[in-house]
């Protein structure tokens, strides 16, 4: 950066575990509502093969909060993501909304094209991009796609894909109490112990900015590290031998809590929202 210069925009992104509350205090939701400001917030529903319901649903719970400036972005094939009439969504958008589905459809559907660069660069000068259940799984450099929940974790029994990058050296994982997924989270993270394994769960999301996230909602968030891990079977065994691995550190996190994924620990700082709200009152009083 040059003398003189001001300094590069920091986005957001707001990895959700679904189901969100939509009609209470909406906390989560609201957040993303004072991220997005008075700009437009895209809803892309690619996620499901039949979105119908998803836009209308979020248009009702934004609304509320003051967001009115709703587009919908699906597409049915990757070629639609070249046409001029979707680019055009996501001109001056302040953010994008990734909704529930399957996680492939967003990462097959959209990795490497037109739209994935726009969204890249809507987060790189500044923008949101949040996603709910699936829309957060596909944040991830690597993506689980599926494995069995609520039960020890068998070696042969979980899929992954690379996801959209949009968050690096994490594997996010949602609906992660409520449907017991602890057992596949430790096997992605046995297969890549490089990467942390994030686990969310239910109406609750991390913000990210920079190398730290910041718990909010109502549920807890899991970070499994398996950079310690002295043994596994992960390579050796049987697919449907029971995963044995030691030494694997585990991190248990609620709302307000922060965490520095650099540093892989927790981290004793002030609210990264009201960071972010203080550095936005020190850019507007420069002006």
């Amino acid at each position: 950066m040059r003398d003189g210069e001001a300094p590069p925009r920091q986005g957001t992104l707001v990895a959700i575990g679904g189901h969100e509350d939509k009609q209470g205090e909406r906390q989560i939701l609201r957040e993303v509502a004072r991220l997005v400001g008075k700009g437009r917030l895209v809803v892309a529903t690619v996620a499901s093969h039949e979105p119908e319901g998803y836009f209308e649903s979020y248009t009702r719970a934004f609304a509320d909060l003051g967001l009115t400036d709703l587009v919908e972005l699906y597409v049915n094939e990757r070629a639609d993501t070249a046409t001029e009439a979707t680019l055009k969504l996501l001109d001056g958008a302040a953010g994008v909304f990734f909704s529930g589905g399957d996680q492939l459809r967003i990462s097959s559907t959209l990795g490497d094209t037109p739209v994935y660069r726009r969204v890249r660069e809507i987060l790189e000068t500044g923008g949101v991009i949040a996603g709910t259940s699936a829309g957060a799984a596909a944040m991830s450099d690597t993506m689980l796609v599926k494995g069995s929940s609520a039960e020890s974790h068998r070696i042969g029994d979980l899929h992954m894909a690379p996801g959209l990058g949009l968050i690096r050296d994490v594997i996010i994982d949602q609906h992660f109490a409520e449907r017991g997924r602890i057992g596949r989270l430790l096997g992605a993270v046995a297969q890549n112990p490089r990467e942390l394994g994030v686990g969310i769960d239910e109406d609750t999301a991390i913000i990210v900015r920079g190398s730290r996230f910041e718990v909010l909602g109502s549920g807890g968030v899991y970070v499994v590290d398996g950079a310690g891990v002295t043994r596994t079977n992960i390579a050796e065994a049987e697919p449907d031998r029971t995963l044995s691995i030691h030494d694997v550190r585990l991190h248990v996190l609620a709302a307000g809590d922060t965490f520095d994924l650099a540093r892989r620990r927790p981290a004793d700082s002030p609210s990264l929202r009201e960071a972010a709200a203080l550095e936005a009152g020190a850019g507007a009083r420069a002006r």
